[in-house]
């Protein structure tokens, strides 16, 4: 990432809400980010709080019944928040684009891989014969180091690396300047997701891609992030650059992710699991939403939840221990 970038994306004040028996989940709360052009931001938390919701949210793509409650999403000079079902057609693949972490639920298991390209294209570039939209699809397909033959294989067909990157196709098939990718290697294995990690990568600095990754994984984040930003429980709790966050979390819960993270650097370091479980989110605890869990938590902490304060390099933390 250069230095100075502007931001392409502004998150502002979000808050999402799921409507429940119990009554409302704040899955996203009060959550102001910025994405800066040409950066990865990784998106790190434990699963349920709020990081997926965060990303379709940006597409404003949320599955039923939830909804955005409050808040902006601003990419240029659009207000997501508010947008047209017209405007967003023309956001959504073309401009900002997502790939989701089952790629086995993503493709549809009766249609082929040309039949995904050739519906994709269809909707959004309905003017491209369907010669040129065979031809750019295996293009694009061989980019991603599928091979051709592959074009007329279905789902089951092809293995789970190879469906990732067919849904990876169909998302930067457009060009789109922010790609979000949620947990983009969660069902594969060790090796494939290392592959899966190294060919976003590459697309990000040959498309000139703005990034967002979504992850539990702070392994993952490690050698693909720029910055990162910690959620625990639907806020922000945490947010700076990764060298900075890998050397110096300052936020309880970034430290606690840290250290159940094996550190080959530190052979004499135990990997410690994070006691207690996250908050109900239809019941949510007073205060700090992570003090239950939290070892230093003191009184203060148990009434007031801390506010989300800037530090100096852009660190920003919400806890009471970094001052108020």
């Amino acid at each position: 990432m250069r230095e100075g970038n502007l931001s392409i994306l502004d998150v502002q004040s979000l808050f999402v809400e799921y409507p429940t028996e119990r009554g409302a989940v704040s899955a996203v709360n009060d959550v102001s980010l910025k994405l800066r052009e040409g950066e990865t931001i990784g998106l790190v938390g434990e699963s349920g709080c709020g990081k997926s919701t965060l990303g379709v949210s940006l597409l404003r793509n949320l599955p039923p019944p939830g909804k955005i409650v409050s808040g902006r999403i601003v990419y240029e000079d659009i207000d997501i928040t508010a947008a047209s079902e017209t405007d967003l057609q023309k956001i959504r693949g073309r401009e900002i684009s997502i790939v989701f972490q089952d790629p086995s639920a993503t493709l549809n298991p009766l249609m082929r891989v040309r039949d995904h390209f050739i519906e994709f294209f269809n909707q959004h570039e309905p003017t491209l014969s369907r010669g040129d939209v065979v031809s750019k699809s295996k293009d694009l397909l061989v980019q991603l180091g599928i091979p051709p033959e592959r074009f007329d294989d279905y789902p089951h067909q092809l293995s789970g690396g190879m469906k990732q990157r067919v849904c990876i196709g169909l998302a930067i098939a457009l060009n789109p300047r922010i790609l979000i990718a949620d947990e983009p290697t969660t069902a594969l294995d060790v090796l494939v997701e290392a592959q899966i990690l190294q060919l976003l990568r590459k697309l990000k600095d040959e498309l000139n891609l703005t990034m967002m990754l979504i992850t539990h994984n702070m392994g993952v984040v490690a050698e693909t992030a720029d910055r990162i930003a910690i959620m625990y429980a639907g806020k922000v709790v945490e947010v700076g650059d990764t060298v900075s966050i890998f050397q110096k979390p300052l936020h309880p819960y970034a430290e606690a992710l840290l250290q159940s993270v094996p550190n080959p650097k530190k052979r004499d370091q135990a990997v410690k699991s994070i006691p207690g479980s996250p908050p109900d989110l239809a019941q949510p605890p007073s205060g700090c939403l992570y003090h239950p869990r939290c070892p230093y938590a003191f009184d203060k902490c148990r009434t007031q939840h801390p506010p989300l304060i800037s530090l100096d390099n852009e660190r920003k933390v919400a806890c009471y221990l970094r001052g108020e």
